[in-house]
């Protein structure tokens, strides 16, 4: 297990009360929440990061924990056809306790399923050619995409099988525990956490990494790649760009407050 830091476990640390007693000053999930960040096609990582969960969910005895996956499972790295299946089984196989939100890279791959010609070349561009050919199925050159796009959508939707697409077309923007929402790319600080939009969980906020949030929640997410895991002012961000580094991180949030960070340290030819 390589657990980098620690967060909030001092006392020492300036608290909130709320009249229940919760320290909004922390992260106050239900149970044990631990949060993985981006996956990009990485099922290696993927493997690497649930032993490190599993260990600690063994060793500190947990009741009920959960855990989340903050979205953008395919593109850019080799596996992404991989990379779902075990995810699907994952949520399958522990539906109350399994969480998969839903990522911009998915919702590129569903758009362009439901309209190939019109929405084929915004995730051709960002990653695609690798979540192809994990299904055997080659990109060619920019000059046929329209063309082909239609065939590529149909030969995409039947390597992956209606379940795994079902299962993607299911897959929520955001979960809720205590005072912490997870979700893929953030949320408008001056915004109710219970009333932000499709558009910014999905594609972020332009003030949400600079802008502290006030109402005492905390926001978990992906999206934007991070040379370190951050915890502070309300953000715990967790994408750390494993594809290309081989550093994926997951959070362990505990209900006490306390915030540690799990890492996989795989080398990457190209990081």
């Amino acid at each position: 297990m390589n657990l980098l830091r620690s967060f909030f476990k001092s006392k020492k640390a300036a608290t909130q009360e709320h009249s229940d007693g919760r320290n909004v000053s922390r992260p106050n999930p239900t149970s044990a929440h631990f949060v993985v960040g981006d996956l990009h096609g990485t099922l290696d990582l993927l493997e690497h990061i649930l032993e490190q969960i599993d260990h600690v969910i063994g060793s500190l005895d947990l009741s009920d924990p959960k855990l989340v996956f903050v979205g953008d499972y395919v593109d850019r790295g080799p596996s992404s056809s991989a990379v779902l299946t075990r995810l699907y089984e994952l949520a399958s196989e522990f539906p109350q306790n399994v969480t998969c939100i839903l990522g911009n890279h998915e919702q590129m791959m569903l758009d362009f399923l439901d309209a190939p010609e019109a929405r084929h070349a915004r995730w051709f561009r960002n990653g695609a050619a690798q979540t192809l050919a994990s299904f055997g199925i080659d990109l060619p050159e920019e000059a046929d995409w329209t063309a082909t796009s239609g065939a590529i959508a149909a030969a995409l939707r039947a390597q992956m099988g209606d379940q795994v697409e079902d299962w993607v077309r299911s897959l929520p923007m955001s979960v809720r525990s205590g005072n912490l929402m997870i979700t893929h790319a953030g949320a408008d600080p001056g915004r109710a956490i219970d009333d932000q939009s499709s558009r910014v969980l999905l594609w972020g906020h332009p003030e949400f990494l600079s802008r502290a949030r006030s109402d005492g929640h905390w926001v978990a997410h992906g999206h934007t790649v991070m040379e370190n895991a951050v915890c502070e002012d309300g953000r715990i961000s967790v994408d750390t760009g494993g594809y290309s580094t081989g550093c994926l991180t997951a959070a362990a949030i505990l209900p006490d407050g306390t915030v540690e960070f799990l890492q996989t340290t795989e080398p990457r030819q190209n990081g």
